[in-house]
């Protein structure tokens, strides 16, 4: 039987399609292979390895080098100019998959009995060692997106596919990891953890190389070699990071998505152990509560076309806020209609997260663009990363802020899943409060900062000579 022949563009490149956005998939579940254990990170530390306090400085101390990494790593892989068989940044991403094997594992090394001061330097040495990797892996993959294609069609798509790849990515650990790392009273089992990040990062690292050899770059980035490169300058790339208002829009949008999502993961798990007093079913609700993102994922190409990335965005985010508000009603006495109302607010509160989580990596990627249409320079890997410093600064400063707001309300984490029930109470407070702030905070940079609304993303793709989707949309 004949092999069936590869369809090429007009420029010798084979053309877009399925098998592009399922390996960009491909590679944002090999992430969050990796990443979604950051969830599990806070109950490992306060309640396993009886750290409490000591955790949230730490977290702090190692974030801020986490964003500080990111920036560095990005004006590094801009300023490479060797010259690779296929491209530096999956040659990177290459790399950065082999060190999260074991990267993500280092974080939970299983010694409670250990002294607080080699706790301390356990958790600080895991986590670098962990974050380098993850970095190295992560800052080119979100930069690809710009480069596998420049038809803003092919962007929304790859966004959207990169949306379900996170879905997954998240939804293994989480519906999985309570029913092996729990006891039958809701306790961890630390040792358990270390051994589930070992085996997922091997996942990960699997989805890696399906990622590299499945995708096709399509955007030149040739370079001249007789050019000497430019050195990096942290205040110049600063500046023009600050002036590229898509691009701080959607950091804010970004920063605010993640102190949802990572802020209030320890006081949800909480809530789960000593509110509903079951922790093993937290990992099906918060699955429920993503099916709308799956079922507004197919209809995001569409969707954007007829109303553009701006506007839906900024729609889910109001979504959000209705729903972050209605988080704060709690039943008396904690009948099975309070896990209802949870359920359903949680379930709309991802709606509107997913709607603006679906098109978030193309509108990044038009911010790149941006910075092109304004200031003359691409510059990927700066732009992306310098995003990601803001995005990893929230990351660390959202959980380590939100669990000090828990202890003095009460928590205690040698308690384990035993904590009283008034304290549990306020973590529901808290759970509702931190997401009804991130999509405040969404609201804001994607309602009033970011600036490519439909007309001028379309006026900037004219500019640009390049396609672009909200355009196609009006002649609908």
């Amino acid at each position: 039987m004949a092999k069936k022949q590869v369809q090429l563009d007009a420029n010798g490149y084979r053309k877009f399609g399925i098998r592009d956005s399922i390996a960009y998939a491909a590679g944002d579940l090999g992430c969050n292979m990796s990443f979604a254990l950051k969830g599990t990170m806070a109950i490992f530390w306060t309640q396993f390895m009886k750290m409490d306090l000591w955790y949230a400085l730490l977290l702090i101390i190692v974030q801020v080098w986490d964003a500080i990494n990111d920036p560095l790593i990005g004006s590094i892989i801009d300023a490479d100019r060797r010259q690779y068989k296929r491209n530096k940044f999956l040659s990177y991403i290459w790399a950065g998959s082999i060190g999260l094997i074991v990267g993500g594992a280092c974080c939970f090394l299983p010694f409670p009995n250990a002294p607080t001061f080699a706790k301390a330097l356990i958790f600080i040495g895991g986590y670098v060692v962990w974050d380098a990797f993850y970095t190295v892996a992560n800052v080119p993959y979100g930069s690809l997106l710009s480069l596998i294609s420049n038809d803003a069609k092919d962007r929304a798509s790859l966004s959207a596919w990169r949306s379900i790849g996170s879905i997954f990515g998240n939804m293994l650990p989480m519906v999985i990891l309570p029913f092996i790392i729990y006891d039958s009273e809701d306790n961890l089992i630390g040792e358990r953890v270390f051994i589930a990040a070992l085996i997922m990062g091997v996942l990960g690292f699997i989805c890696f190389q399906f990622m590299i050899k499945n995708t096709e770059i399509r955007v030149d980035t040739s370079i001249n070699l007789n050019e000497e490169a430019p050195k990096f300058n942290v205040f110049k790339a600063f500046g023009n990071f600050i002036k590229n208002r898509p691009a701080v829009g959607a950091t804010i949008a970004a920063m605010g998505m993640f102190i949802g999502m990572q802020g209030a993961t320890t006081a949800v798990t909480v809530v789960f152990q000593s509110y509903f007093k079951n922790v093993q079913i937290s990992g099906i609700v918060q699955l429920f509560a993503m099916i709308p993102i799956v079922v507004f994922t197919p209809l995001a190409r569409n969707a954007v076309a007829k109303f553009g990335k701006k506007e839906l965005a900024t729609f889910g985010s109001i979504v959000s806020i209705i729903s972050g508000l209605g988080l704060f009603i709690i039943t008396p006495n904690n009948t099975n209609l309070d896990l209802i109302i949870y359920i359903v607010c949680q379930l709309f509160f991802s709606l509107g997260l997913g709607i603006y989580s679906t098109v978030s990596w193309a509108m990044m990627g038009d911010a790149i663009d941006y910075n092109e249409w304004k200031f003359g320079t691409r510059e990927e890997g700066t732009v992306y990363s310098l995003h990601s410093f803001f995005r990893k600064l929230a990351q660390g400063i959202g959980p380590s802020l939100v669990l000090v707001i828990m202890i003095a309300f009460g928590y205690v984490g040698e308690n384990e899943g035993n904590q009283l029930f008034q304290v549990a109470v306020n973590m529901r407070y808290i759970v509702a409060a931190t997401f009804l702030f991130s999509a405040i905070l969404q609201y804001i940079g994607l309602g009033l900062v970011y600036n490519l609304d439909k007309k001028t993303l379309a006026k900037m793709n004219a500019d640009l000579g390049r396609e672009t989707i909200e355009a196609e949309g009006n002649n609908n």
